[in-house]
C-alpha cells in the first residue's frame, strides 16, 4: 500500500495521486505557494481520493477561501464511508473545526493523535499560537501545546518540521534554552521552511536577539516567494526588529511593500492582524498616525471580517474601529461578541469585550479609564490565541496609559512582571521608569 512521508498508508493505488498529495502536504506544511494546486492533481490523478479533498480544504480555509474550502471537505465527507479508520478520522477531525466545535475537536485531536501521532497535517493545525488549541480561550493553552508536541518528540526524531513546532511551542511556553537547540536544527536541515523561520524569529524575540532576527529574517525572506503565505507575517515580524532599533524608515518600507493591505500575502486574518499591529505600535513608538491606512483598515474589516470570529483577529478590528472613532460599530461589535460568548460559540468569553473598552477610552485619551478597563486584563491574554509577540500589543497599551497618566510606579510594576529576556519595549517615555 502506498504511504506518504510520515509513513501513514493512503487509501489511493495511483502513485501519481499519491505523489502530488505528499507534495500538497510538503507544501502546506512548509507554507510555500502550490499546495492547492497539488492537491487538484492528486484529485485528477484519482478522483475518490477523499485525503487530497480534505488537504485542499484545510488550505483554502488558512487563505480565507471558506466556500470554497467546506466545498472541498464536502467533497471529502462524502468519499468517507468505506475508507480506512485513520482517514476518516482525520476527516472527520477537520468537520468539526470547519464548525467551530472547539471542544469537541480538542477530544478529536488528542483521541487521533493517540492512535496516529505522525499524522502531521492534523498536529499542524493544533500546535501553533494560532491554531485550534492556542484559539480555544483557555487559560494554560501555551503550556499544553508544549506538553502535547513533548510527547509526540519520539515519533518525529530528527524531523524539520515538527522540530520548527516543537521549538516555537517551547519559546512561547518560556522553555527558552529547550527551543534554541531545536530550531538550530530545524532551519539547517530544511532552510525552505517558512514555519522554520517563523520559529527562528519567535526564539529570537523571546530572547531578546533582534540582531540575529533582523539578519536572518532579511536574508531568509531575499528567497522566499512573494507570495508565500507567510510572507507577509515574517516582514511583519522584521519590522518589529526595526521598531525596536530605532529604524523607522526601514519600518515604514517593509510595512509599505510587505505588510499593507494590498501587499500582504496572508489571508484576511493575518492581513488584518498584522497591518494594525504595525500601525498601532508605530504610534506607541512615537511615529506619526497613517490615518489613510487606518481607515483602509476599517474599511476592510467591515468587508471581510464584517462579524466576530477569531480572537485575534478581532482584536485589531477593534483597533480600527476605535482609531476611526466608530463608537457605535464598536458597541454592535461588543454586543456580537458577547452574545456568542453567553451561546458558548466565542472562545475567549468576555475578555474582548472587556478590552475593547479599555483600547476605546485609551484612543480618547482616556488613561485612567483605559487603566480601569486593561488593568485587571494582564496576564490573561493568551485567550485570544496568537503568540507573546502578538500580546506585547496589549501590555505596551497598558504600559503607555500608565505613563502618559503620570502613574509610573505602577508602569515599573508592570515592567518587573515582564517575562525575562523578552524584547525591548519600544513605547515613547519608557525610559523614565526604565
Amino acid at each position: 500500500m502506498l504511504a506518504d512521508r510520515y509513513d501513514l498508508s493512503l487509501s489511493t493505488a495511483s502513485a501519481a495521486a499519491r505523489d502530488a498529495y505528499v507534495r500538497g502536504c510538503d507544501l502546506a506544511l512548509t507554507l510555500y505557494p502550490g499546495a492547492v494546486e497539488a492537491f487538484d492533481r492528486a484529485i485528477a490523478a484519482d478522483p475518490g481520493f477523499a485525503l487530497a479533498y480534505a488537504g485542499k480544504a484545510q488550505v483554502l480555509m488558512r487563505e480565507g477561501n471558506v466556500v470554497a474550502a467546506r466545498a472541498a471537505q464536502a467533497e471529502a465527507k462524502d468519499l468517507a464511508p468505506g475508507i480506512p479508520p485513520r482517514e476518516a478520522s482525520h476527516i472527520a477531525f477537520f468537520d468539526l473545526v470547519f464548525a467551530g466545535r472547539t471542544d469537541a475537536a480538542i477530544a478529536a485531536l488528542h483521541a487521533h493523535l493517540s492512535a496516529w501521532p505522525r499524522d502531521a497535517l492534523v498536529l499542524a493545525s493544533a500546535a501553533n499560537p494560532n491554531g485550534l488549541i492556542g484559539a480555544s480561550g483557555r487559560i494554560g493553552q501555551k503550556h499544553q501545546i508544549s506538553v502535547l508536541m513533548d510527547s509526540l518528540a519520539p515519533h518525529y526524531g530528527d524531523d524539520f518540521w515538527f522540530l520548527a513546532y516543537h521549538a516555537l511551542a517551547l519559546a512561547e511556553d518560556g522553555q527558552l534554552a529547550a527551543a534554541r537547540p531545536k530550531i538550530e536544527r530545524s532551519v539547517a536541515a530544511n532552510p525552505n521552511n517558512a514555519h522554520g523561520a517563523h520559529g527562528f524569529a519567535h526564539v529570537c524575540y523571546e530572547s531578546g536577539e533582534l540582531d540575529t532576527a533582523r539578519a536572518y529574517l532579511s536574508s531568509w525572506l531575499t528567497t522566499y516567494p512573494r507570495n508565500g503565505f507567510f510572507h507577509g507575517h515574517l516582514s511583519w515580524h522584521l519590522s518589529l526588529c526595526e521598531l525596536q532599533a530605532g529604524n523607522w524608515a526601514e519600518a515604514l518600507r517593509l510595512y509599505r511593500d510587505a505588510i499593507a493591505l494590498d501587499r500582504h500575502s496572508g489571508g484576511p486574518q493575518q492581513k488584518m492582524s498584522d497591518a494594525a499591529a504595525f500601525l498601532w505600535r508605530s504610534e506607541l513608538a512615537g511615529h506619526p498616525r497613517d490615518a489613510a491606512a487606518w481607515r483602509a483598515m476599517y474599511e476592510y474589516a467591515n468587508s471581510a471580517l464584517s462579524r466576530p470570529g477569531n480572537g485575534l483577529a478581532d482584536l485589531h478590528v477593534i483597533l480600527a474601529q476605535a482609531v476611526m472613532g466608530d463608537d457605535a460599530a464598536l458597541d454592535v461589535r461588543t454586543n456580537q461578541m458577547e452574545d456568542l460568548a453567553r451561546e458558548g460559540r466565542y472562545p475567549s468569553g468576555s475578555y474582548l469585550p472587556a478590552l475593547s473598552r479599555g483600547f476605546a477610552a485609551f484612543e480618547q485619551g482616556d488613561f485612567s479609564a483605559a487603566i480601569d478597563a486593561l488593568g485587571p486584563l494582564a496576564g490573561e491574554s493568551e485567550r485570544i490565541g496568537g503568540s507573546r509577540a502578538q500580546h506585547d500589543l496589549i501590555e505596551f497599551t497598558l504600559l503607555k496609559a500608565y505613563l502618559d497618566a503620570n502613574r509610573l510606579e505602577e508602569a515599573r510594576c508592570l515592567l518587573s512582571a515582564r517575562r525575562p529576556g523578552a524584547s525591548g519595549v519600544p513605547v515613547t517615555g519608557f525610559a523614565a521608569v526604565h
